[in-house]
């Protein structure tokens, strides 16, 4: 096949790998309208169940974005001058720039062509291939072209977040909520490596002007930001990406879907295709399980032609949206949480943070806050003694049965 990927981020590189360890004959070109080692979004996270995919997929290149990985297990909330800390499930974070080096160094080395500052501009022909993948984010502009095709469909989330790094490295996932005069401000912050972390800030549009924010220059805004946060960050300095006109990049998360995922030879991939709320930390990991499923929708193709390869895109769009149902759903309770920040962030900060990890169910927005962490411990002590019960059954039993064979070969204890 001869195949063009629209955009250089992880999903298109990563697909682009797969396909030429499929069949090296695949003529695949990666067009990425930036230059080489220009990226955004700092650092990236992800779980141990996605590298034992990339490992399934590509040992070389799963082992190099480990061993470029920062890990960490424990979650650490600070409430105004309250903290608490909850020690959960071990968690990856990895440079965005790293992990794009490592895939495209990667897929160079199988042979992809790999074209930086080569856009496809808006109403220029598409690229000459059997398939176009489109993998340029959430402003797709390969999508655009067929946006009525697509069923493309974009809801604007209520609070308003902004994307920095900072210099100062924390060792544990690290959320701070601050209030002001003008209601709560909150981050969340994780490391990524190179003395580096990610730090995105979000608030409610009412607190984000009533403190000025939205007026302010990038400058004036980090500025305020490092005073707000000034016991968080240490004495570190948070870091920005102004736009061309000097601006900070505050934005409302957009939440796109669309009714199908291909038409003709164009196919959908990662954000171009969904996004989800950027608090449950699953976007990279998404895209790559994209680039996964469509990887092994088209190694079942059995001919070549148009017609052999709509039954694979099918099959491709038909398991990814299956299997985005859970997360989906998940994303949007976990950014109402945040939307409805007032009525949990008076509860002792045990509580408020065990309901910041319950905050994608979709029960809790209907139940006292209070009430519903009662029932929440009371389920878990209740899931510890079925667990314990299951895992003492075998032991027990096979205690009994040798109790019984003593008894029989008269021993006694």
């Amino acid at each position: 096949m001869k195949i063009a990927c629209v955009g250089g981020g992880p999903a298109g590189l990563y697909f682009s790998i797969l396909m030429k360890r499929q069949d090296p004959d695949h003529e695949i070109t990666v067009h990425e309208r930036n230059p080489a080692g220009s990226t955004y979004g700092w650092g990236v996270t992800y779980w141990g169940s996605l590298l034992d995919k990339l490992e399934a997929g590509d040992p070389e290149s799963a082992r190099a974005v480990k061993e470029s990985s920062v890990r960490w297990s424990d979650g650490v909330a600070h409430i105004g001058d309250r903290s608490t800390t909850h020690h959960g499930d071990e968690g990856f974070g990895i440079g965005r720039g790293r992990l794009l080096d490592i895939l495209a160094e990667r897929a160079r080395s199988l042979g992809v062509r790999v074209e930086f500052e080569d856009e496809i501009a808006d109403g220029a022909a598409l690229p000459d291939a059997d398939l176009v993948v489109a993998c340029d984010g959430v402003r797709s502009g390969v999508r655009e072209r067929h946006a009525a095709r697509f069923g493309t469909d974009v809801a604007l989330g209520r609070n308003i977040y902004i994307w920095l790094g900072t210099t100062k490295v924390f060792e544990a996932f690290t959320f701070a909520f601050v209030e002001t005069p003008h209601g709560w401000i909150w981050c969340y912050a994780y490391g990524y490596g190179e003395g580096r972390s990610t730090c995105v800030v979000e608030c409610s549009p009412k607190t984000w002007t009533g403190l000025g924010l939205d007026r302010a220059d990038e400058a004036g805004g980090l500025a305020l930001l490092e005073q707000l946060f000034v016991k968080l960050l240490d004495g570190h300095r948070l870091i920005g990406r102004a736009s061309a006109g000097g601006s900070a990049q505050w934005l409302n998360f957009r939440t796109l879907t669309n009714r199908v995922w291909s038409h003709g030879n164009v196919v959908l991939l990662g954000d171009a295709a969904h996004t989800t709320h950027y608090s449950i930390g699953a976007g990279t990991t998404l895209a790559l399980e994209d680039a996964i499923a469509l990887a092994g929708a088209l190694s079942t193709r059995s001919g070549d032609g148009q017609a052999e390869l709509a039954p694979a895109l099918d099959a491709y769009e038909k398991e990814r949206k299956a299997a985005l149902l859970a997360v989906q759903s998940a994303a949007r309770h976990s950014a109402q949480w945040y939307e409805n920040l007032p009525r949990y962030i008076a509860l002792p900060p045990a509580q408020m943070f065990a309901l910041l990890g319950q905050r994608h169910s979709p029960l809790l927005p209907y139940v006292p806050p209070q009430l519903y962490y009662r029932i929440d411990r009371a389920a878990g002590r209740v899931e510890s003694l079925r667990r314990l019960k299951r895992w003492l059954g075998p032991k027990v039993a096979r205690t009994l049965h040798g109790a019984k064979q003593g008894t029989k070969h008269g021993m006694k204890s």
